[in-house]
């Protein structure tokens, strides 16, 4: 049943998981995952199934509230898939088997009118808390404008970073400009290590309210088009820096939203290199697939297709409305998150 995913790792893909429930992070590493990823959407889905209502109700004992909570079970969830993803790290010398920890969403709530000179300290300041004195937790910041400003302290700090929400290549470029200041500040860097998370789905589901006029050929390419360039810039960026760790791109996103489109397109249309970091049911699906994946990253869409995108598609209107989307998309889960662990304190501890 797993021979399309040894397939697609031996396209030269690092299969990570886009979850940290532990059953999943088991059967993915069975598979041959060598990493995972955390979000508050997987926290809240796994607070949701009642598995961690002894720990809450400890937790409410010792008097914390719903936010601590909140964080406490993450770090734990997190915490646990380290454990199991710790050999991995160690067999490649950190180049794999990280677990990523997302800092926390509310800082881009656009409601709490933050300000964010005040957000980018918080960044730095919640990074390194939630590094320190793990060996294989990556830390994740949104590709915002305050994101992009705490990266070059934090990476000086020697805090590993996935940069997350990114959507256009100057987006990456900031980010990975902004990591590299940091990390020429390293006495050693031996042990740096970044990773850029690019989204690909949510580019095709905007083309197509969007852009509605593209044809057959070009819709449903331009996330994966936009994927590859940036790719190919990460690939010549690093090229000649000599650092022993690979700074990689993570193709994210790469669950279908077109049900006309068959589970697996974003990983077959982007299989042969760097990180894909995929939904449990994306990795299912290929592990169902019987297909037989080969590289394909570096093989870019027909030229009409491209000049077609490039000519119809206006990259700061995306940039625009994808952040503005996507920023929504990262501060709701926690606040349903914050709402579970309230209600999870009512049902436990009525009284409190």
């Amino acid at each position: 049943m797993a021979n399309s995913i040894q397939s697609l790792i031996d396209t030269g893909t690092k299969l990570y998981l886009d979850s940290v429930e532990p059953a999943e992070v088991d059967q993915n590493l069975a598979w041959g995952a060598v990493g995972a990823t955390s979000n508050p959407a997987i926290i809240s889905g796994i607070v949701k199934a009642g598995g961690f209502d002894a720990q809450i109700e400890s937790l409410l004992g010792e008097g914390h509230d719903d936010d601590a909570i909140a964080w406490a079970i993450t770090d734990s969830l997190v915490q646990d898939a380290q454990s199991k993803f710790a050999a991995i790290r160690e067999q490649s010398n950190g180049d794999a088997g990280w677990v990523s920890f997302e800092l926390d969403p509310l800082l881009e709530d656009p409601s709490l009118g933050l300000d964010e000179s005040d957000v980018v300290a918080k960044y730095v300041e919640l990074g390194k808390k939630w590094a320190a004195g793990h060996t294989n937790r990556m830390i994740k910041v949104p590709a915002t404008s305050a994101g992009l400003q705490a990266l070059t302290p934090l990476a000086a700090a020697g805090v590993t970073l996935n940069v997350t929400l990114i959507f256009t290549l100057d987006q990456y470029r900031a980010a990975r400009d902004a990591v590299w200041a940091g990390a020429k500040q390293l006495a050693n860097r031996d042990q740096f290590k970044s990773v850029y998370s690019i989204f690909i789905s949510r580019i095709d589901v905007y083309t197509q309210q969007q852009l509605p006029d593209l044809s057959d050929d070009a819709q449903g390419m331009v996330g994966i088009l936009n994927a590859k360039r940036v790719w190919q810039d990460n690939q010549n960026f690093w090229a000649d820096k000599n650092l022993p760790l690979s700074q990689e791109l993570i193709f994210a996103s790469t669950g279908t939203k077109n049900p006309n489109d068959p589970p697996y397109k974003y990983v077959q249309a982007l299989a042969g290199s760097d990180i894909q970091t995929n939904p449990p049911e994306t990795n299912q699906a290929v592990a169902d697939s019987g297909i037989e994946f080969t590289r394909t990253v570096d093989q870019m869409p027909p030229q009409s297709v491209q000049d077609e995108i490039d000519s119809k598609l206006d990259l700061d209107d995306m940039h625009k409305a994808l952040m503005t989307e996507g920023v929504d998309k990262f501060v709701k889960p926690q606040r349903a998150l914050l709402a579970l662990i309230a209600e999870k304190r009512k049902e436990l501890s009525p009284s409190s």
